[in-house]
């Protein structure tokens, strides 16, 4: 019996390296979670900029460049490892913080986010890999629970902690003193303690099954267009981070200019983002219960929550409305992302992964340039608006054509492969 054969999958198994991937999606969230607060407002306030359409270009250069980085980033974690990957994610952050401190004008926070945005695809694309890797397909929805629970509360504590520093101090440079401290010991974690996790993964595979070692390019049709359940998560994933940035840009200056402090701003952003712990428990339901119906009720959920921002006032209803929208991403999130990863055979699960993310955070990208048109030609308001109506249309498409693909008591059967062709019959022979 071979040694990779012998290889045990189970977060119990692997507790101490699971918790220390766990530890590293915190600072992850954690390194994003200290833009939220500070940054938008920073723009305004401190770098003049007046145009909501020229601050959310911050948000688009980071969600393009991490929707590309994420579509290899999986590639490369198949091809180079896990490790090497996280590493060279948090080497590329290490300029971020000197550049929020000394920018002179917006486009260097704009060209700031570019190498965010690699961080964020390279680190949390292995952190959610190296943990399926260990979990193995019985914890699968658990574990990826676990990374998006505790990756959102990073983000949550990293708005909450920076607004309160800004608040205290100055919107710069003391807030981004603790996002530095962040990346330097997230790479010293990553450097010193974290082993490769990859070959849980080629463990896994059977290289009889039909969808086994499947080319680059058919794994990125069949995670898009080639599979009517994959093409309804992916259409969802894209959709549902118009939230995210909606409470990127628009909140922020949407409550600040309802005259609520920095502080109270921090933590309304902060409480949506908190909700996402309870990917914990909506990961482990989806175990329980399949993927479909948390993905649907939380794409409604989360869309009611964005349209109830505008229909109350108040520091409190607001809190309450951006909990209620944070719970509904809190139930399709995790759940949305493990579509690909039942979908999808172990020996090209990260790069499946991958394409699905890529997919998602180009939604980053789209929802940023939406949002900044409608906060500058329509109204702030009419970001909230056009956001909630995006959820239930996605929502429907979900319900319509997404089928279940839990491994249990899924109805999702995938596409037929291609005919083999002689020369890979040859090539596999």
């Amino acid at each position: 019996m071979s040694e990779q054969t012998e290889l045990r999958q189970g977060i119990s198994e692997h507790l101490g390296q699971f918790s220390l991937h766990v530890l590293l999606v915190f600072a992850t969230g954690l390194t994003i979670g200290s833009e939220r607060t500070v940054v938008p407002v920073l723009g305004e306030d401190v770098l003049g900029v007046e145009s909501f359409l020229v601050i959310g270009s911050f948000v688009v250069s980071f969600g393009f460049v991490k929707a590309l980085l994420n579509l290899y980033a999986g590639k490369w974690g198949e091809e180079y490892g896990r490790k090497p990957v996280l590493v060279a994610g948090w080497l590329t952050a290490l300029p971020i913080p000197v550049i929020l401190i000394f920018a002179p004008n917006w486009w260097w926070i704009t060209l700031g986010n570019v190498l965010l945005g690699i961080n964020q695809a390279l680190t949390w694309s292995m952190a959610i890999n190296a943990k399926i890797d260990l979990a193995g397909p019985d914890q699968r929805g658990l574990a990826v629970g676990i990374d998006e629970a505790f990756g959102y509360t990073g983000v949550a504590v990293g708005a909450w902690i920076t607004g309160v520093i800004a608040g205290q101090t100055n919107l710069r440079p003391e807030p981004f003193y603790f996002l530095a401290a962040v990346v330097v010991l997230a790479l010293l974690i990553s450097i010193v303690l974290i082993k490769e996790t990859v070959q849980f993964a080629q463990m896994e595979g059977d290289d009889d099954h039909h969808d086994a070692n499947l080319p680059f390019d058919e794994v990125l049709k069949r995670a898009t267009y080639g599979d009517r359940t994959l093409f309804a998560a992916a259409q969802a994933g894209h959709i549902e981070n118009f939230v995210d940035t909606l409470f990127w840009i628009a909140v922020p200056l949407y409550l600040t200019s309802q005259d609520l402090a920095i502080e109270a701003v921090g933590v309304v952003v902060g409480v949506h983002s908190a909700m996402y712990f309870l990917q914990i428990a909506t990961g482990g339901l989806a175990d329980r219960i399949g993927r479909r119906p948390p993905v649907v009720a939380g794409m409604f959920l989360a869309g009611a929550g964005v349209l109830g921002m505008v229909l109350v006032d108040g520091y409190l209803p607001w809190a309450i409305m951006a909990a209620a929208s944070g719970l509904g991403m809190a139930l399709l999130y995790p759940n949305l992302m493990t579509v690909p990863g039942d979908a999808a055979h172990p020996t090209w699960r990260s790069a499946g992964m991958g394409v699905y993310r890529m997919w998602r955070d180009a939604g980053y990208g789209v929802g940023a340039i939406l949002i900044g048109l409608s906060m500058e030609f329509v109204s702030a308001e009419a970001a909230f608006y056009m956001t909630a109506i995006a959820m239930f249309v996605s929502g429907a498409i979900v319900y319509l054509w997404m089928e279940e693909t839990h491994p249990d008591f899924g109805t999702h059967e995938p596409p037929a492969p291609a005919p083999e062709t002689p020369t890979q019959a040859t090539a596999e022979d």
